[in-house]
């Protein structure tokens, strides 16, 4: 194997955080090269580097030997080298095709498009992956799942030779998964390098052939990924041990039913979904792609209209056609598109906490008690260990994990009774996720009903007292939390298009 590319002694500084300090790596051709370490690491950033976002303070890189600039992610792509993102960055208005190959689209002459070749190129791009999306359809359109495909054959369109992934399962399902690391192999076998960030240890197990680990800016090592457990990686990316606890499913029977859901509908998306989630429960949404899980928490925070369908909050009805009408219920929602639905990325922590509680720290004019709410939102950031030089940093600087714990905190500060939490630890590294764990364990000790979307079976058999299952806008069985229920017996539901309800009843 030749070395494709070569980083040497990296250095990158921003206004009050050293993020690279000296660091190096290597690719191979044909080899997947994890880069691994919890948030604020400096993973992304020293990718971004590499592919030209931003440029090092200090430092060399080599492609192929010879030692380079890369002054532009136009310059990166010339040079061969594509990034997958973890946060999406695609147009919405324009179609998928569209957006694959802006500035490279198929022309019949100088004013007109080829738009049957776009598509169908498209299309191709499509089928090798092994995945079902309509070229033509706006972005807009898509689930956050099939967007972060539609990024995955972006960066293949332009045939890298070097290939960044970061976090590029976040929002796939274990079949997405498993076509993933089908191309990725595919990929290997063509020579390209591919350097995979992610915070999966299954996956990293899987597909990398190694694995170096970063920690505070720093280069921690680099190991061989089959001969290296996976309690050594950890301990390398977070320097301590980390407890495994078991979900500890609390006896509610006496509990008040807190949220009740009858007959919520919304055309194909959401049909006929009916649950309880008691004061003290943690219950969890389990289903593949497309199964209405995010659906049915729009239609309860009221940011889709529904068809059909009654919310009941504390035994009265509630009127929600909008979010503030949910919020003023006790409802909060965290997104699981936090870039788009839940941040205020151009205004910094203290003003993304405190957006949807701007009456309790305003007087009767309005004025806002900067001094309060500052306070208030130091204290947030030493609970949930928000990595921020300040609170005054604007948010689009953080790390992917440390936007997510900033939406958590503006929530935790609203004291809503009900929370929903949509795919809450999506890009969030190892450490944190125990984090995030234990604090909606205790969120729901004091008594918080607790919804928690995800995607990952082992997350949701970890935090969830009780568990339902969602195919095709149905809801297809609720089952008992912990080591009471299996993943295959939640597959089972997941994939029951029809016909009778498993499990049991809502």
């Amino acid at each position: 194997m030749h070395e494709l590319i070569k980083l040497e002694a990296i250095d990158k500084r921003f206004p009050g955080v050293h993020a690279l300090k000296g660091v190096s790596f290597d690719l191979f051709a044909g080899e997947v090269h994890a880069l691994m370490g919890e948030n604020g690491a400096g993973k992304s950033t020293l990718m971004k580097v590499l592919s030209g976002i931003w440029q090092p303070d200090g430092g060399t890189i080599r492609i192929a030997g010879e030692e380079v600039t890369i002054p532009s992610p136009h310059a990166a792509q010339a040079l061969g080298i594509g990034m997958i993102h973890q946060e999406l960055a695609l147009m919405n208005d324009l179609t998928v095709a569209q957006n694959i190959f802006i500035g490279r689209e198929p022309r019949k002459s100088f004013w007109r498009l080829d738009e049957a070749a776009l598509n169908q190129a498209a299309q191709d791009i499509f089928s090798a992956m092994n995945i079902s999306i309509d070229p033509r359809a706006e972005v807009r359109t898509l689930s956050v799942a099939q967007q972060q495909m539609v990024e995955i054959a972006k960066s293949l369109s332009h045939k890298s030779r070097v290939l960044v992934m970061d976090e590029p399962t976040a929002a796939l399902n274990d079949k997405e998964v498993h076509d993933l690391f089908t191309i990725i192999e595919r990929l290997k076998s063509e020579g390209v390098g591919i350097v995979y960030i992610s915070h999966k240890m299954d996956e990293i197990k899987k597909i990398a052939d190694r694995v170096t680990v970063m920690r505070d800016g720093a280069y921690v090592g680099t190991v061989k990924a089959s001969d290296t457990p996976i309690s050594t990686i950890i301990s390398m990316m977070v320097g301590r041990e980390l407890e495994n606890t078991e979900v500890d499913i609390p006896d509610l029977s006496d509990a008040p039913v807190a949220l009740e859901v009858r007959g919520l509908s919304r055309g194909k998306a959401v049909r006929d979904v009916g649950f309880t989630v008691k004061a003290g429960e943690i219950l969890g949404f389990a289903g593949l792609m497309g199964a209405g899980r995010t659906e049915v928490a729009r239609l309860i925070f009221g940011a889709d209209r529904r068809d059909a369908g009654e919310i009941v909050v504390h035994g009265k009805t509630a009127s929600i056609s909008s979010p503030k009408d949910a919020v003023a219920a006790g409802i909060g929602y965290l997104s699981e598109d936090r870039k788009h639905l839940g941040l205020a990325l151009g205004l910094d922590v203290t003003a993304n906490v405190g957006l949807p509680n701007l009456a309790h720290f305003s007087n009767g004019f309005g004025v806002i008690a900067d001094a309060k709410l500052g306070s208030v939102t130091r204290d947030y950031i030493k609970q949930l260990s928000i990595r921020t030089p300040s609170e005054r940093q604007e948010v689009r600087l953080l790390s992917g994990g440390n936007q997510q714990k900033v939406v958590l905190a503006k929530w935790l500060l609203r004291n809503c009774d009900i929370l929903i939490f949509d795919e809450p630890t999506r890009g969030i590294d190892i450490g944190a996720k125990s984090e995030i764990y234990r604090l909606l364990q205790s969120l729901a000790r004091d008594g918080k009903a607790i919804i928690v979307i995800s995607s990952e079976l082992p997350e949701v058999l970890r935090l969830s007292h009780r568990i339902a299952v969602m195919c095709e806008g149905r809801l297809t069985g609720i089952l008992p939390g912990g080591k009471a229920t299996t993943q295959e017996e939640i597959m089972h539901l997941a994939t029951q298009r029809r016909g009778e309800l498993g499990g049991e009843a809502a």
